[in-house]
């Protein structure tokens, strides 16, 4: 038994194609391995030395491997966030979120608009960055929030800071879920989407803020609370599973403010339990944004943070790094895309190098999670304890 796990979840770090990524419209879809073939070998020795190079098509597998290294396939009928997420603590989405390829029904506006009292622009499938700089100007003009969605279940809302003060926005988001995506139009995520500038430069915020749907199933970290064992959410982790289960959480604004959260929880208060961490700007900054070079950079940074916190991990410490889905920059569109994903792990106790094979599901983790807590497992997905315990 470990008496501390960390999970860091990086989001969007796909590993290659899923086996029914045709159904998406995502055969061929290869995060990682498009990113090196366009961008370049990347840099990654800590993560190499935990297996990374085994799973995934980067140009070598490292030296000396000290860690367990597998790939988990997604159950969930989705390709989000948030369906990832929830599945890795033992609930798949098995009914999708609702999504609106055209825009949201008059219906869903006008709800909008009466709750809130606001108009609005917008009101399409867009990118974040391409409306705001379109639409940027005449949201100053006339006040009105610009909503847009994607192809994930998202109701998203961007406002300048100056235009519409945060705390503002915020409670317009609040309504949002709480009395206009719902029903049919029980979405996903409301996402707040601040940004500063002038037209021409517009820049979007670190003060994005997640609103999501309840889950409808108990989730493994309320199972944790239960028996008494502390939940840890870093990052936009409260957000995604809508503050359910999770003890303390500490929002952060980067990979590296989230990445220095960790240590730093680790020598105070974080005594045992579950640390869940989400390291969003890989996707929220690179995958959707199309920028490979930036992807590249970013998974060489957090590789660097990764070498000091494996430096500070005791016995009784198990780190485990995975993904919730695939971004990969240089597929069409500005989309998730349908992918494996890995699960590396380590533990100074752990004598490497471990093969954790495909897994069927990302609930693997909760199940792994619950049998190490000494918690009955759900039967949802299938533990590797045992594997990091030979």
């Amino acid at each position: 038994m470990f008496k501390r796990i960390i999970l860091l979840v990086m989001d969007s770090v796909g590993i290659g194609h899923a086996a029914d990524a045709a159904k998406f419209g995502d055969e061929g879809s290869n995060t990682l391995g498009h990113i090196e073939s366009t961008a370049g070998k990347i840099h990654c020795p800590n993560l190499k030395s935990l297996g990374l190079g085994h799973i995934a098509d980067i140009a070598d597998t490292g030296e000396s491997i000290n860690g367990a290294f597998g790939r988990m396939a997604e159950l969930s009928t989705g390709k989000d966030t948030t369906s990832g997420h929830w599945e890795m603590m033992g609930h798949p989405v098995t009914v999708p979120f609702p999504t609106f390829y055209e825009g949201f029904p008059k219906e869903l506006m006008d709800t909008f608009t009466k709750e809130t009292g606001y108009g609005y622009l917008g009101n399409e499938v867009a990118s974040g960055t391409e409306i705001i700089e379109r639409l940027g100007a005449e949201h100053i003009k006339t006040g009105k929030p610009i909503v847009y969605t994607s192809a994930d279940s998202v109701f998203q809302i961007a406002a300048h800071e100056d235009v519409i003060p945060l705390e503002e926005l915020y409670h317009i988001c609040q309504i949002t879920r709480d009395k206009v995506c719902v029903g049919d139009y029980y979405v996903g995520r409301i996402i707040a989407r601040p940004f500063v500038g002038e037209l021409g430069s517009f820049v979007r915020t670190s003060n994005r803020h997640d609103y999501s749907r309840m889950p409808e199933k108990k989730m493994v970290q309320q199972e944790l609370q239960d028996a008494g064992v502390p939940t840890v959410a870093v990052g936009k982790i409260g957000d995604i599973y809508a503050h359910v289960g999770w003890d303390e959480s500490y929002p952060t604004k980067t990979n590296s403010h989230g990445m220095n959260m960790v240590p730093y929880l680790l020598g105070s208060s974080f005594e045992r339990g579950l640390m869940m961490v989400n390291l969003v700007e890989f996707d929220s900054l690179y995958g959707h944004r199309r920028n490979v070079e930036g992807y590249k950079r970013a998974i060489e940074d957090f590789d660097y943070q990764l070498g000091g916190l494996l430096q500070l991990l005791n016995d009784d410490d198990l780190l485990l790094v995975t993904a919730d889905h695939g971004n990969d920059p240089t597929w069409k569109g500005t989309d998730h895309t349908r992918e494996l994903v890995p699960i590396l792990g380590y533990s100074p106790r752990i004598d490497g190098p471990i093969d954790l094979g495909d897994r069927k599901s990302f609930a693997d983790i909760g199940e792994t999670i619950l049998e190490n807590f000494g918690l009955k497992q759900w039967d949802i997905g299938t533990s590797f304890m045992m594997k990091l315990s030979k």
